[in-house]
């Protein structure tokens, strides 16, 4: 059986999903949503996404935190795999008992999403049109299922409202 390969993302009205190697809004409800989706699995992401977490979160604990990258020589931390492929990933993971999450940046979730390699995406739609510089693929609609699992109102923890979407490959 295939393993079933997982995205999870916060994305803009406006598709942004970052500024300047950083996120662009604070929603810690939806913060609690991915670390509790995401634990104590396998997550790949990209090496500026990888360097933009905080130092003191990274890498994101209770969970095995692959790089992907071009760079040959580069030096990720210890117990970071890194990988130049999102093939490679998954061949390398796809006997382990853990899920598989690609958690961005902008290009590996186009790139994840062009060759049609994710089968659930956790998106979370965030009601507001930040400006940024990283944006999420449009998504084609015919593609998937979609679900609401969850929404969250601005107030002091969440800069925005913001609606969560499970959507599933049909």
């Amino acid at each position: 059986m295939k393993k079933q390969i997982f995205l999870i993302a916060a994305v803009a009205e406006n598709n942004v999903i970052g500024k300047d190697n950083d996120l662009v809004w604070k929603i810690k409800d939806d913060m609690a949503f991915f670390k509790k989706m995401t634990q104590g699995t396998v997550l790949l992401m990209g090496r500026k996404n990888f360097e933009s977490v905080p130092e003191k979160y990274r890498p994101l604990p209770n969970r095995v935190n692959c790089i992907l990258t071009n760079q040959k020589n580069y030096v990720a931390p210890a117990n970071c795999p890194v990988f130049s492929s999102i093939e490679d990933w998954i061949e390398a993971y796809k006997n382990d008992d853990r899920d598989l999450y690609i958690i961005g940046g902008g290009q590996v979730f186009k790139e994840a999403l062009d060759k049609k390699l994710v089968d659930v995406m956790y998106y979370t739609t965030v009601k507001g049109k930040p400006e940024g510089d990283v944006f999420f693929p449009e998504i084609d609609t015919h593609y998937w299922n979609d679900e609401i699992i969850g929404e969250g109102m601005k107030n002091a923890d969440n800069e925005f409202d913001f609606v969560i979407h499970r959507y599933t490959k049909k």
